[in-house]
């Protein structure tokens, strides 16, 4: 039996507004305000000497004493209102009607007082004229309304904001559609302009994101041979690498209908919206369908579920994850809607999320390499009006580890500065200013450095300089400045990192006395040390636990990791014991003493080339590579690298490809970290916080690069 041709249920009619629940507000609201200003008192108020001038002249008509609320009516005889003395008080008070009375009040201290006083005014006046007063007891309308009206409106209101928020129309007939989705369409009508030329650098990943758009433009081509249209593909790396500017160009090439909207978009403070806004998504997408939608910072909803959740808990965001869940593949999936999302934390995203049929493809898309930031650069360069000896290479080669979004930063900061120097065109040294301000941060050029400060800031960033020349596994120098940037920044040297995404035990111990040569300076020549090296000695000291506890290259703790993978929120507990912990504080004070007599020892042996290279530094605050090959001679070690056209000349030869292996992400991690920045000496004494807090060093590598930049693998040119 053949299968019937499935037949799209009729939308109906949009929703209509509730005139009637409208009308029937805007009525009781009329009656309450009619009510509360027909009975409102707005007689004008008098002093009770005014009253007895009132009596005594007879023009008082009737008095009432209100019990309860302390004070007094008075309403005047007719022929008393034709005053000129009482008209003007009665021509302010015509709105409310108040010819009739009562026309004045006056406050008294109780009731007995007033019928003492009342009785005695009484006997001033002859007999014919004397009158009584009236008590009357009245309830405030008010206090009425305030202790019961309001409750009731509240009671009324909540009633109507939950028929609303449960009752029928669908998500978009919600009060104020708060469960219709806000994802912003894009389609022929309204066109982003941006194309997979503009996103520069991504080469790989442009590649996998175009045949998801080949197949929407030309599905035959892959249908004839059975493929399928991948229903999801989630774009995974660090932040400023492009993920959503891949996804505006897809936009842009796609020729489909395009939804885009944001991860936290799902959320509200209301049970059930999460949910109810991911159905009114696809809902819209199956109308549009085939199309595109695209979640940016999908972690937001996408967490795995009971992750970071105290035992009981109830999450709004699981109900909408698996809201979403069911929408990308479940009983009653449709095909022709098409998923991308974003996210730079792919390690806390649920794993029903992440398996084939939800995200059928995960793009990785790392940092650049030097072609691809030489890329970048020619795509940021083309609105900048620059002169001939801008290289876009050059600028490639002089910023490792630097994302897209930094690179466009670069770029923006050059003509910022070349504008601020009334320069008609952005030159290299506009340039290499901006790089040095991403790094290191702003010059300060007002800042007032004394003489045993500054000779203190050059002696350690030469111990770096030297210790790092002289190793065999540091990374090639590019330039040592003095000049103090930023917040606590007095120096910093600046490396190029080297291509490999594994590290050996011989690697990471010269890079841990690399990072110690600063103090081991300080302490050689001066005799004392400084809390310049503070951000020196966190990193080699996370890079030493690191090494022992976390890739097993301790022969004493053996080959054990006790890296937690999950890195779960509530694990209260250390996977060894106290014995364990105090082996491996030992091995790790053991491991860091041992790099500290090796890099003091070096920078011993090489007593005459610190001198060398502290002295121009004092002379020069800035010297690069070639100057130290002037001032100390090549470094012994060869270096063939994609740099070296840049540092000595010579053209640069291919190095081999090398495999990428799993252990890669966590040997890079902590393996971080190349720039390395002098802090400022502390003005307070060393007691105190903060003073080691004024005292860290800006090492670039927490703003600068280059602790990145060993995360990235650069290709060989």
């Amino acid at each position: 039996m053949a299968d019937r041709p499935r037949q799209k249920k009729p939308l109906g009619k949009p929703n209509k507004p509730n005139y009637q629940m409208m009308i029937i507000i805007t009525l009781i609201a009329v009656v309450i305000g009619f009510t509360y200003f027909s009975n409102s008192n707005t007689a004008k108020t008098i002093s009770d000497k005014r009253f007895e001038e009132m009596v005594l002249a007879n023009d008082v008509k009737r008095v009432v004493l209100v019990k309860g609320q302390d004070f007094v009516e008075v309403t005047l005889k007719e022929e008393a209102l034709k005053d000129t003395k009482y008209q003007i008080d009665i021509d302010q008070n015509s709105f409310t009607g108040i010819n009739n009375g009562p026309h004045y009040k006056f406050n008294i201290v109780n009731e007995t007082i007033f019928n003492d006083d009342f009785n005695e005014l009484m006997q001033q006046l002859p007999e014919d004229q004397r009158i009584g007063y009236e008590v009357d007891t009245r309830s405030d309308f008010t206090s009425i309304f305030f202790n019961w009206g309001f409750l009731f409106l509240i009671i009324f209101g909540f009633w109507f904001l939950m028929r609303r928020m449960a009752g029928g129309g669908g998500p978009g007939g919600q009060i104020f559609n708060i469960g219709k989705s806000r994802a912003a369409l894009f389609d022929a009508e309204n066109k982003v302009k941006i194309t997979f030329s503009d996103a520069a650098g991504l080469e790989e990943a442009k590649e996998e994101i175009k045949e998801i758009v080949e197949f929407l433009k030309n599905p035959a081509k892959f249908t004839k041979l059975g493929g399928k249209i991948p229903k999801g593909a989630l774009l995974v790396g660090p932040p400023g690498t492009g993920k959503t500017l891949l996804a505006k160009a897809v936009a842009g090439e796609a020729g489909v209908p395009f939804f885009t909207l944001s991860g936290s978009d799902f959320v509200e403070m209301f049970v059930g919206v999460g949910a109810a806004r991911v159905r009114d998504l696809f809902k819209q997408a199956k109308e549009k369908a085939p199309c595109i939608v695209f979640i940016d910072e999908i972690d937001a909803i996408g967490r795995s579920r009971g992750k970071g959740q105290m035992p009981g808990s109830n999450d709004e965001r699981e109900n909408t994850l698996n809201s979403l869940l069911v929408e990308m593949d479940g009983f009653s999936t449709d095909s022709g809607v098409i998923i991308l999302a974003a996210t730079n934390r792919p390690d806390v995203l649920d794993s029903a999320l992440l398996r084939p049929g939800r995200f059928d493809r995960q793009i990785s898309i790392d940092k650049p390499d030097i072609i691809g930031r030489e890329a970048i650069f020619k795509v940021h360069l083309k609105p900048i009006k620059i002169r001939e000896d801008v290289n876009p290479k050059h600028l490639a080669a002089q910023t490792p580890g630097f994302a897209g979004a930094e690179i466009a930063n670069v770029c923006n900061e050059a003509a910022l500065i070349a504008a601020r120097r009334n320069k008609k065109e952005v030159e290299m040294t506009d340039f290499q200013d901006a790089i040095d301000r991403v790094i290191g941060g702003l010059e300060k050029k007002n800042k007032i450095i004394s003489p045993e400060e500054k000779k203190i800031v050059a002696y350690h960033e030469a111990g770096h300089a030297v210790a790092g020349w002289f190793l065999e596994h540091a990374d090639p120098l590019v330039k040592v400045s003095i000049v103090p940037r930023g917040i606590a920044a007095l120096g910093y040297a600046q490396y190029l990192p080297k291509e490999q995404f594994l590290y050996q035990t011989e690697q990471l111990f010269d890079e841990m006395c690399m990072a110690l040569g600063g103090r081991a300076a300080e302490e050689l020549v001066f005799g004392k040390i400084s809390t310049g090296a503070l951000s020196d000695l966190e990193r080699i000291t996370k890079m030493a636990y690191s090494i022992v506890t976390v890739y097993g290259m301790n022969d004493k703790i053996g080959n054990v990791s006790f890296y937690d993978s999950k890195q779960s929120d509530y694990n209260f507990t250390k996977p060894y014991s106290d014995a364990t912990a105090e082996l491996i504080d030992k091995e790790v004070k053991s491991l860091i003493d041992k790099a500290y007599v090796r890099t003091k020892q070096l920078l011993k042996d090489k007593l005459k080339e610190l001198e060398v290279i502290a002295q121009k530094l004092l002379e020069k605050e800035i010297i690069f590579q070639n100057d130290l090959e002037k001032l100390i001679g090549k470094r012994p070690f060869a270096t063939p690298t994609h740099f070296q056209e840049f540092t000595n000349g010579q053209p640069a030869k291919k190095a081999p490809a090398k495999k990428k292996t799993s252990a890669t992400s966590k040997s890079k991690a902590t393996a971080a970290g190349k720039t390395k920045a002098t802090a400022a000496k502390p003005k307070s004494t060393p007691a105190k916080k903060d003073g080691a807090k004024n005292g860290t060093e800006a090492k670039s590598s927490s703003k600068t690069k280059s602790s990145t930049a060993k995360k990235t693998a650069e290709e060989a040119n």
